[in-house]
């Protein structure tokens, strides 16, 4: 019987521990120290409005936006979203013809709108949830996105570049263009 009890406390001891203290000091520290990321990384307007996170790829149809990356999930964004999205690659192989048929379709719809069809473009991210694309997709909806809102591509490549992510470190991981930020940026210009 005393066997029993030691080992009732160890385990309501260790329930304790790894249920209630450890997740409240990591919501703490994450309060304090990491706030918006604690919070979800979320990007609001000028009138405070949450218009998204900045850690989720979303999805922009207008020819007057970025796209991002083709994804085979829903995102989470109209009123029927329910409170977490959905993560996941469509998880078919190489040689699957229905990803080559995907892929093909793709890539002729970006042709069709004098879109070079880069991989990012084209290619699904392993999440689904991908909020970066890289430079050269930037680059290549550069000209529609210009068009689209009638100004000069010089004006748009500025910002581009100014919402570049640079390698971590200076050598870990590729560049990457946020396209949330791209986009509400070009939205907030006057």
């Amino acid at each position: 019987m005393k066997n029993i009890l030691k080992i009732i406390r160890m385990t309501v001891g260790l329930w304790v521990l790894t249920a209630l203290i450890y997740p409240v000091v990591i919501l703490a520290v994450s309060q304090v120290a990491f706030a918006s990321q604690g919070n979800g990384s979320v990007l609001r307007n000028s009138q405070g409005t949450v218009i998204g996170s900045v850690l989720i790829g979303q999805e922009f149809k207008s020819e007057r936006y970025f796209s991002d990356r083709p994804s085979t999930i829903n995102y989470s964004q109209d009123e029927s979203a329910k409170p977490t999205g959905v993560s996941g690659a469509s998880n078919l192989a190489p040689s699957n013809p229905d990803l080559l048929k995907r892929v093909q379709e793709d890539a002729s719809r970006l042709q069709q709108k004098n879109t070079k069809p880069v991989a990012d473009l084209i290619y699904t991210s392993g999440s689904g949830l991908d909020p970066h694309i890289s430079t050269a997709a930037a680059q290549a909806q550069l000209n529609r996105v210009a068009q689209a809102r009638n100004l000069q591509p010089g004006e748009i490549a500025a910002l581009i570049d100014r919402y570049t992510e640079r390698r971590f470190l200076g050598i870990f991981g590729e560049p990457g263009v946020n396209v949330l930020e791209l986009n509400y940026a070009l939205d907030s210009r006057p």
